[in-house]
């Protein structure tokens, strides 16, 4: 066919052809235009076409490149290669280097045309096959060409020398066990005086030491005099316009060799002793203000490290690294940072000496230098230079960007607490870090802040009176006011008092109605922190004892939260109040101070939850933290949150029918200050603390988090079914008949029906019943009704208790809720008190449904049991 008629006949030229490709505006083109090439390339290759063959090769290359499948040239690619002209044989090679790799079977049989090629009297068809046996070269071609290109390291031609030494690392890398065939000639291959040879040798030498022992010893004997003399050579050479780079003679075989160095000094002393001198020389003649000598100098001084070198010669590689660090180039810096970390195992002392040039870089611009420099500081702290440290890293704090607060943050904290010999010093240096940057304190961190006053019985005047000063200069800190609140709370009488005076303090003035001013200022600012609201009241509940003159003033405060949408929040405020109005008798000693928290027993309780937090990362378990739950109504999918989050009970609660207990930690500081609460919030966030909420007459802890937005008659779980206003609900005192003893009830009494929950949507009632004989076992007949004025479909209905109780759920009658109450539901459970008549019953629900194709979930807890079951 004539060319003008077909542009893509076998005859058309490469350059033809990326032409109409590149022409093409839209990827059907470009699709279009190959596909028709290669249906010419494929005809040209069924006749047999030689002519255009390696024309057709070229064609297919390009394409290839482009991303599109080009296999069936493969064959193409060995008829060329066993062409007998060099044109042919470049092309053949070329494409078998990209149109094919080691996995291959056709590979296989382009061996023999390698075997003879590599034996060709053409030094260049030799330079060919040493090419692509060094590219696409399989285990099995390794061995069996091992021999010729072992023969061709001592060719007189310093190219094919070179290429024979890059093909030997190829070799060395697929078959580790012939290294011992190029052990003597890459030895020989060092006295070359082309640096093109010398560089490919020292490389060849370099992936003998790592694919044998045998190899490393033997080197480390033939080959350490001739590096020596390759580096001096080298380094005291002159000028050489074909090898020079910025004024610097070959800088890649300076690095090569150095690196070489390196494998041969390390963990040998008599070698490392041996190019000590050469090191030297090099770290003191190079020069540093080209970037080339740079990356020597950084190479010798890894060699450095890296081998069993002097004292002074360690000091001298540490110096060199100080002089990166006042570069102005980032990234010479920040290579010499790294550098330092690693120098700081080998000589901590050289490292010290640039200290305040390290903590320089902490405040530089560039934060990727500013994180590195931090850590290296955080590694060079002592006993010694701890408070020069973190002085010097606190007056930093109060400057720095806000993107880098949380990491020095962190990094301080961490430095006060662990080398920290005085507890003044230590209190001294948190509070400080809680007034600049107290919103990025973690709470494990505070928390021990907490435990440490509390055992410091010497200093909780001083340390009360510091935080009220403190927060009313910062008091937009989340964990200083935290930490505040709560020391105003246990120790106000010694702010008011000014008790345990300190010799470097002055007194100050501080009313009673001050204390609780600085409370009540903190309640209403942080109106959306639910954990610092709640820290609040048990505060002022604590305040209106320490100061009976305030106790009308708090309960009118405490009071205002009885409507609180958060039910944690209206919780506390209505048995706060009860407290407050109706038990003064046992007020003081129900809000004495705290006891002394065992610190010991907090640090390893910390130390196993940081432990246990880092294996969950880690292992990422795809079940449910509390085990697998028994659904009711023949249901089995899973629940929509951990359901140890919707107990959140005590440590003697766990859920029904679990495979294993809960293996989270608990942190008793959590337990007694009653913090890691959560909003109520649409999602259904659920609280993560572990305290029992029921044994705790104050209820300090989480609450149940309702689903849905919050309505303004939703009844407390356990209350019975009121229509009172929501400012001022009925409640059970909790209190009430504390002093009275628990009494066992006879077994066959009967027990009133209760209302176990209610909501503007859904009411449960209990009726009870006990089989004669067994006082430990209740059988509860649970009836679900629908308030609603829509159906509830797949409804489920869960129940958890503590430990020392078994529950069994039996299925429901239904999975449908009737709407408007007309019909309910009803499930049969059964409960064992395993210590009956020494603790009462307790139980978390949760119901969850669907209203109209839409998830809903609802929680409670059920408080208002019968006495005696």
């Amino acid at each position: 066919m004539d060319l003008a008629i077909n542009p893509f006949s076998s005859g058309t030229r490469l350059r033809d052809m990326i032409r109409s490709i590149r022409a093409c505006k839209t990827a059907a083109e470009e699709r279009a235009v190959v596909r028709r090439e290669c249906a010419a390339i494929r005809a040209a290759i069924s006749e047999g076409d030689q002519d255009y063959r390696h024309r057709n090769m070229a064609k297919l290359m390009f394409i290839h490149m482009l991303g599109y499948p080009t296999h069936f040239g493969q064959m193409e690619c060995l008829k060329l290669i066993a062409a007998a002209g060099f044109p042919e044989k470049r092309i053949g090679y070329l494409g078998l280097m990209l149109l094919l790799d080691e996995r291959q079977e056709v590979l296989m049989l382009v061996t023999n045309s390698l075997k003879q090629d590599l034996n060709h009297s053409n030094q260049f068809i030799v330079g060919l096959a040493l090419c692509a046996l060094g590219n696409i070269c399989s285990a099995e071609m390794a061995r069996d060409l091992a021999p010729e290109v072992e023969r061709l390291l001592q060719n007189r031609d310093p190219n094919t020398k070179k290429k024979a030494a890059l093909c030997s690392i190829r070799i060395v890398r697929k078959v580790p066990d012939l290294a011992e065939n190029f052990m003597s000639a890459a030895a020989s291959l060092l006295k070359e005086k082309h640096h093109g040879v010398l560089i490919s040798a020292v490389q060849l030498c370099t992936e003998l030491c790592k694919a044998s022992d045998e190899a490393l010893e033997y080197l480390r004997k033939n080959c350490l005099e001739g590096l020596v003399r390759v580096l001096r050579d080298v380094s005291n050479s002159s000028y050489a316009p074909e090898y020079d780079i910025g004024g610097i003679t070959d800088p890649f075989l300076h690095i090569r060799v150095l690196k070489l160095m390196r494998t041969l000094g390390q963990g040998d002393a008599d070698c490392s002793e041996y190019i000590n001198d050469i090191l030297a020389q090099v770290a003191t003649k190079t020069e540093s203000n080209k970037n080339a000598g740079n990356a020597i100098l950084y190479e010798c001084v890894e060699t450095i490290m890296g081998i069993e070198a002097t004292s002074g010669l360690r000091v001298l590689a540490i110096n060199i690294l100080g002089r990166f660090l006042s570069n102005r180039d980032n990234n010479i810096r920040y290579v010499a940072l790294n550098m330092l970390m690693k120098a700081i195992a080998v000589d901590t002392q050289a490292v010290q000496r640039h200290r305040a040039t390290i903590l320089e870089c902490v405040k530089d611009a560039d934060v990727s230098i500013r994180k590195r420099a931090l850590e290296l500081v955080y590694l060079l702290v002592n006993d010694t230079n701890a408070k020069p440290l973190t002085k010097e890293l606190v007056d930093y704090l109060e400057v720095s960007d806000q993107d880098f607060k949380e990491d020095l943050t962190a990094k301080i904290c961490s430095i006060v607490e662990k080398f920290s010999q005085d507890k003044l010093w230590y209190l001294d240096q948190m509070f400080r870090v809680l007034s600049l940057a107290g919103n990025y304190v973690k709470d494990d961190v505070w928390h021990a802040l907490i435990v440490l006053m509390s055992n410091a019985s010497e200093l909780q005047g001083y340390s009360v009176r510091s935080l009220y000063k403190t927060l009313q200069a910062c008091g937009e800190q989340e964990s200083l006011v935290r930490v505040a609140v709560w020391c105003i709370g246990e120790y106000g009488e010694m702010l008011v008092n000014n008790i345990s005076m300190l010799d470097m303090e002055e007194p100050i003035t501080v009313t009673e109605s001050d204390a609780v001013d600085a409370v009540e200022v903190t309640l209403k600012r942080y109106s959306a922190d639910v954990t610092t609201r709640a820290m609040c009241l048990v505060s002022l509940l604590k305040l209106s004892s320490r100061f009976p003159p305030t106790s009308e003033r708090i309960k009118e405060i405490v009071a205002q939260n009885k409507g609180n949408t958060v039910l944690e929040l209206q919780q506390r405020s209505i048995e706060f109040s009860s407290i407050i109005q109706r038990h003064q008798s046992i007020k003081s000693s129900l809000l004495e101070r705290m006891p002394v928290l065992d610190e010991a027993n907090y640090l390893v309780k910390r130390a196993a939850s940081t432990q246990a937090t880092v294996s969950s990362v880690k292992s990422a378990p795809a079940v449910t933290p509390g085990g697998p739950l028994k659904l009711p109504n023949g249901v089995a999918k899973p629940p929509a949150a951990p359901l140890a989050d919707l107990l959140d009970l005590s440590s003697d609660d766990a859920p029904v029918t679990t495979s294993a207990p809960a293996t989270a930690p608990k942190d008793f500081l959590q337990d007694l200050l009653g913090i890691g609460l959560t909003d109520s919030s649409p999602t259904g966030g659920a609280p993560s603390t572990s305290t029992d909420l029921l044994m705790d007459l104050l209820s300090i802890g989480s609450s149940p988090v309702q689903n849905g937005p919050p309505t303004s008659n939703v009844n407390l779980p356990g209350i019975a079914e009121t229509k009172s206003a929501p400012v001022s609900p009925q409640v059970v005192d909790l209190l009430d008949g504390l002093s009275s003893s628990t009494s066992i009830p006879d077994e066959n009494a009967a027990y009133p029906t209760i209302t176990a929950f209610q909501s503007a949507t859904l009411r449960i009632t209990f009726s009870f019943k006990k089989q004669p004989g067994k006082p430990q076992e209740t059988t509860i007949s649970a009836s679900f009704t629908n308030l609603a004025t829509t159906t509830f479909t797949d409804f489920v209905f869960q129940a958890a208790v503590p430990k020392f109780i078994q529950l069994r759920l039996d299925p429901a009658s239904s999975s449908t809720l009737p709407a408007g109450g007309n019909g309910s539901v009803t499930q049969s459970l059964t409960v064992t008190n395993n210590q009956h008549g020494q603790k009462p019953l307790a139980m978390r629900i949760r119901m969850s449904y669907k209203v109209n194709g839409e998830d809903r979930l609802e929680q409670g807890q059920i408080s208002n049991f019968p006495a005696g079951l």
